[in-house]
C-alpha cells in the first residue's frame, strides 16, 4: 500500500513554525538589551536545540522503520534535545529581563523546535514517496 504524501499545507504550516520561531528569537535577541555574550549564549542553544531535535527525530524514526540505532546514539539525542530545554530554562531564570520577555524567550524556542522536528519529518515522509 502506497503512502499518500504530506499535503502542502502541513509543509507549508512546518515551515511556518520553523521560521516563525527562529527569526522571532533572533530579532528578540538583536533588538534586546543584554550584553553580547548573554545573546551568543541563547543563539548557541537554540541552533544547539535544533541540531538535537533533528537528530532525535530521525533516531526515533529509524527505529520505527527497524532501522538500526545505537542505543548510545539515541540516549545522545534525547540528552542534547532535554539539556538544550533545560539549559535555555535556566538562562532565563537567571536572567535579568522581564518576565514578558523570558516567556517570549521559551515559547520562541519551543516553537523553532516544533517547527524543525514538524519540517524533518515531512521531509522524509516526502522523500520516501518519490
Amino acid at each position: 500500500m502506497k503512502k499518500q504524501r504530506v499535503s502542502n499545507a502541513f509543509v507549508a504550516a512546518s515551515w511556518v513554525a520553523l521560521g516563525a520561531g527562529m527569526i522571532g528569537f533572533i530579532v528578540g535577541l538583536a533588538r534586546a538589551e543584554m550584553l553580547l555574550n548573554e545573546k551568543g549564549y541563547y543563539f548557541t542553544i537554540l541552533l544547539y536545540g535544533l541540531f538535537a531535535v533533528v537528530s532525535l527525530q530521525k533516531a526515533v524514526r529509524d527505529r520505527l522503520e527497524n532501522i538500526q540505532v545505537t542505543d548510545i546514539y539515541y540516549g545522545i539525542c534525547w540528552f542534547a534535545t532535554l539539556s538544550s530545554i533545560v539549559l535555555l530554562a535556566i538562562g532565563l531564570w537567571n536572567a535579568t529581563i522581564l518576565p514578558s520577555e523570558k516567556g517570549f524567550y521559551a515559547f520562541a524556542f519551543l516553537l523553532a523546535l516544533f517547527g524543525a522536528i514538524a519540517v524533518q519529518k515531512n521531509t522524509r515522509d516526502n522523500m520516501l514517496q518519490e
